[in-house]
């Protein structure tokens, strides 16, 4: 292989050539491809596994109880096919399927949502299966055998006439057992387990055949389940392959052809994806991607995906922490946090610049949707960095911003401003961050809310404050107006280790307290000034900034001064605004 200077990697030791690509493993047939052209309008069928396949994943696996109550979650999201147990398989799973009997007699269980019941190609199985539906309105019975070359020679020591003979013999005898009960509706699922290892020709031919056998009608339609039991390929190649079941799958108006794909290599989401542009009509799959090994394919991410694309999912995922409780609770396994759409910090920025980026688009947001005169959340979402706006699923907005040291001035001035009502001024956001950082770097974790407020309020409210032992301490002060119209201030300092009674004069009351400063030998230049009330109403706090030259203030060039913020909070607005030239003041003198 061709070595490129700007590539210095070099042959690693792990022995990859054990292994053989897809190529030499199944054949491909993939003429005049469409599913790269084609998208998806509307949902597939969804069909939980949990109960099954991923209840046979876990290490303990879920009693009744639990299984109850996973099942009545699946029931409120909206699924209408759940697949329910294995029932030849345990006692466990046999008795659930006739809790589930009995929750259905009780009128417990919705009129369309159908269970279904996992079976294996052996006639006593088959029996077992039945027996544990009988009493069901409905049912779907899923036949399943691998079919594959390595686990035709490994596993069932059979060739592929043997395995189409056990194959049909069960089909035939789903059939006889299902025509025996008229007054149920039963249908029938084939799964040729290993789909994505097997020959194209025989897939078809064994699906086809039973088909047939089943003889499958629009209103009775049969499922043709197409697997990625394992892993082998890149989705495109699944794609490829559900695309020729689609164009040659005989009564095509009689079979739903669904996909049930495993995530060994990482990519069961895309495999399900590019399968629906391909043809599939039904994703078998977990919520959360529970399943053997790497898992099944997660249904959750797929739906919301969908959603995120302006697609209806057809399943109520509006409170997605509820689902989840539910389902660590029944899995016992965690979701992880990075988990899309579900994990605690999916909707969450630590970098500056996606806080920055977040914040602007949040405000942005809100005023689009006052222009257009609706809610927020009736707005057109575009906001960067979150493809979907998390209070559709039930998330505040209290999590998408948190501060480390990572952070910038974006994600903390946000903070403050969403909980505390603090609006600071672009300078004071790029002064307070590199408090921020200083403190998150120290501590090398996260800043809350609360614990920014209180380094803020330790950094610029506490210098301030009558009590604060700086350079400057105000103990009284008063304004009034000359006739003139000119301020006066006088006011009882304590500066330079003296106190004494000082008066100054200006065009405004804070003015005249600058000049009251300045005749106690303490220079001030107020450069920037704002403020604003901290809640709405009477009795609200007002919030003032100041950024002051401290030192060498009254200067044409202020030589030896230093620009410092400072920040006040009162209910008397004039308070406010005299503590936070004390405070520049105070924290000028520790800077100095």
């Amino acid at each position: 292989m061709l070595r490129m200077i700007w590539n210095p990697q070099r042959p690693g030791p792990m022995p990859f050539h054990r292994y053989r690509s897809h190529e030499d493993r199944v054949t491909v047939l993939a003429p005049d491809r469409g599913w790269p052209s084609a998208r998806i309008e509307s949902a597939p069928l969804w069909v939980p596994v949990d109960l099954r396949d991923g209840n046979q994943a876990l290490a303990e696996p879920m009693d009744t109880a639990r299984k109850h109550r996973f099942f009545e979650l699946l029931v409120s999201m909206g699924f209408k096919e759940i697949e329910v147990g294995y029932p030849s398989a345990s006692r466990a799973d046999f008795d659930f399927v006739r809790h589930l009997v009995d929750r259905v007699r009780a009128n417990a269980v919705p009129d369309d949502v159908t269970p279904v019941v996992f079976t294996p190609a052996r006639t006593d199985l088959i029996d077992r299966t039945f027996a544990s539906i009988d009493g069901l309105p409905r049912a779907v019975v899923h036949l399943y055998i691998p079919t594959s070359p390595v686990w035709r020679d490994v596993v069932l020591g059979r060739d592929r006439a043997a395995v189409r003979a056990t194959v049909t013999e069960a089909a035939a005898h789903m059939a006889r057992l299902a025509d025996a009960r008229p007054d149920a509706h039963i249908r029938f699922q084939f799964a040729p387990e290993t789909f994505n290892l097997t020959e194209p020709d025989f897939a078809l031919a064994l699906c086809d055949g039973l088909t047939e056998l089943w003889d499958a009608s629009p209103d009775r339609p049969v499922t043709h389940n197409l697997p990625a039991t394992v892993e082998i390929a890149t989705p495109n190649v699944y794609a490829d392959q559900i695309e020729y079941m689609h164009r040659n799958l005989a009564r095509r108006d009689s079979v739903i052809l669904s996909v049930h794909p495993h995530n060994d290599r990482g990519t069961g989401v895309a495999c399900a994806e590019l399968a629906v542009l391909a043809g599939a009509q039904r994703v078998e799959g977990c919520l959360f991607g529970n399943g053997e090994r790497t898992g099944n394919v997660d249904l959750v991410t797929l739906a919301l995906n969908l959603y995120a694309q302006g697609v209806d999912p057809m399943l109520d995922l509006s409170d997605i922490d509820a689902v989840r409780e539910t389902v660590e609770h029944c899995n016992r396994l965690p979701v992880h946090p990075r988990h899309p759409y579900a994990g605690d910090l999916v909707h969450t920025a630590f970098s500056g610049t996606h806080q920055d980026a977040i914040a602007k688009g949040l405000a942005h947001h809100a005023k689009q949707a006052a222009d257009l005169g609706v809610e927020p959340r009736e707005a057109p979402w575009s906001v960067p960095y979150l493809p979907i706006d998390p209070a559709d699923i039930g998330r505040s907005y209290e999590a998408v911003i948190r501060v480390n040291s990572q952070s910038g001035k974006g994600g903390t001035a946000y903070l403050l401003r969403t909980h505390h009502g603090l609006d600071l001024p672009a300078g004071l956001r790029r002064d307070f961050s590199r408090v921020v950082q200083e403190a998150t770097d120290d501590s090398g974790g996260e800043a809350r809310p609360d614990e920014l407020y209180a380094l803020f309020r330790t950094a610029y409210l506490a210098p301030g404050r009558p009590d604060f032992d700086g350079a400057v301490s105000v103990l009284s002060w008063a304004t009034d107006t000359a006739a003139d119209g000119a301020h006066r201030c006088v006011c009882t300092l304590r500066a330079g280790g003296r106190t004494g009674d000082f008066e100054g004069y200006g065009n405004g009351p804070l003015s005249a307290f600058v000049d009251a400063l300045s005749a106690a030998g303490v220079a001030v230049d107020v450069l920037d000034y704002s403020e604003h009330a901290l809640t709405s109403g009477g009795a609200s706090e007002a919030v003032a900034y100041a950024r002051c030259r401290v030192g060498g203030a009254g200067t044409a060039e202020g030589a030896g001064g230093l620009e410092v913020w400072g920040v006040g909070v009162d209910t008397s607005l004039l308070a406010a605004s005299v503590q936070a030239v004390v405070s520049a003041v105070n924290r000028a003198g520790a800077t100095g």
